[in-house]
């Protein structure tokens, strides 16, 4: 594990964007997964203005680890939508770049990117509870390729969700599906970043503690090719910072 230690949001922001921009770089096809959320909000800033309108990126193609269908509504889910808003949309990335996980075809995932030599690159938050992508403790089993994640019964995570949807509970579909650990340990270069105090206890648990499902992220200490990204705060619960 390489680990990297910025002084602020900001700085951590700029590093992630390097790293995405160095690899789009390349003259090959470039397969990334990437996130959404708050962490990587500054990250896009950074890269919408360094990838809209520059042809030499059309070999980057995108898809997403996980989706939470919309119930009633077409198109793209809630986290494809949240990466269109962020960085699709701005940044002017072609459809025929963009290959969506959702309800229709998350069990040839693993098959179509297999197909399309795999993922060079994934990049993730870490939830406070140790969850990456859509494997969350309780549900979680290190051997899972994509699967699909029964909430029917699981009203907190409902809730959770519905807050994605304008607070309305019948948009939460009773399903959603992710890419699971062995999905994910298959790419290559594995990128986790995080800010903030509030992620310091789970980041030393997960990349410094005991490997196990109750904390899904630990499985990621073991990726040959695993970059952690932090500010002074997420990290402020670790010794012997790089």
């Amino acid at each position: 594990m390489k680990l990297i230690v910025e002084k602020d949001y900001e700085a951590m922001s700029q590093v992630a964007a390097n790293i995405l921009l160095g690899l789009m770089s390349e003259s090959r096809r470039v397969n990334l997964a990437i996130t959404a959320g708050n962490t990587p909000k500054r990250l896009y800033e950074i890269m919408v203005p360094q990838v809209k309108g520059r042809p030499y990126f059309e070999n980057v193609h995108y898809y997403n680890f996980d989706e939470i269908p919309i119930v009633g509504s077409q198109g793209y889910g809630i986290t494809m939508r949240n990466l269109n808003d962020l960085y699709f949309g701005p940044a002017n990335i072609k459809k025929e770049q963009l290959h969506p996980l959702d309800e229709t075809n998350w069990q040839t995932q693993d098959a179509r990117l297999k197909e399309a030599g795999g993922l060079d690159l994934i990049l993730m938050g870490i939830g406070a509870d140790g969850h990456f992508c859509g494997n969350m403790p309780g549900w979680t089993k290190f051997g899972s390729e994509t699967y699909a994640v029964d909430i029917s019964d699981a009203d907190e995570a409902r809730e959770s969700l519905a807050a994605e949807v304008d607070g309305n509970l019948s948009k939460v579909p009773n399903e959603f599906y992710t890419m699971g650990p062995k999905s994910v340990m298959a790419a290559k270069h594995l990128v986790m970043f995080a800010n903030g105090k509030k992620k310091a206890a789970i980041v030393k648990k997960a990349f410094f503690g005991e490997v196990t499902e109750d904390i899904p992220s630990s499985i990621l200490q073991l990726h040959p090719n695993l970059t952690l990204i932090l500010d002074q705060e997420a990290a402020s619960e670790l010794t012997n910072q790089n």
